[in-house]
């Protein structure tokens, strides 16, 4: 049994939680977001938690028990505070610009890099170097993130590439380094 999945979910003043059949819509102050529970879950609501429970304990309503307690529980957090990621650019020439729905990255090439943005998202630059991602949906601004990143990944010698705020690149010395 999920430890994870015991947990009630508190659901907050300004954040409405509907039900339609399997269907989960959550509406909040920055948005909405929906998904689908499996048929092996229930979800039973008081005035403000919400509690997941397995219909038939088998090994796949197990494996799914914890997994959708986290997933509705991020959509909670996610239309009533936001998710944040922040990116840093270091190296020589890095530099980020947002123009409208395009993200514009100079990150060494000989072309600047256009992306996108994806709807719910905003990104804010802060000081040409540092990337700022909002949005309510937590998977959508980590696979928007990861591709930001894929484009320079840190590399070990200088420690330039694109850097999540807090990540700790471990550094090689180099040709100096073997003596």
């Amino acid at each position: 049994m999920s430890r994870i999945g015991k947990l009630p979910i508190k659901i907050p003043a300004n954040v409405d939680v509907i039900f339609n059949g399997n269907d989960i819509t959550v509406k909040g102050k920055f948005g909405t977001l929906q998904n689908q529970i499996p048929t092996e879950l229930e979800i039973e609501k008081t005035t403000d938690l919400l509690i997941l429970r397995l219909k038939e304990e088998t090994r796949t309503s197990r494996c799914l028990y914890g997994l959708f307690r986290s997933l509705i529980n991020n959509m909670i957090i996610g239309v009533s505070d936001q998710f944040k990621i922040t990116l840093n650019l270091k190296g020589v020439g890095f530099r980020g610009l947002v123009q409208g729905n395009l993200l514009t990255l100079n990150l060494g090439f000989s072309h600047p890099v256009q992306m996108n943005i994806p709807d719910g998202i905003s990104v804010e630059v802060v000081q040409n170097t540092t990337l700022n991602l909002k949005g309510p949906d937590k998977e959508a601004l980590g696979i928007f993130a990861a591709n930001i990143r894929s484009w320079r990944q840190p590399e070990p010698y200088k420690g330039k590439g694109i850097i999540y705020q807090g990540e700790i690149i471990r550094r090689k010395a180099g040709k100096s380094g073997k003596k």
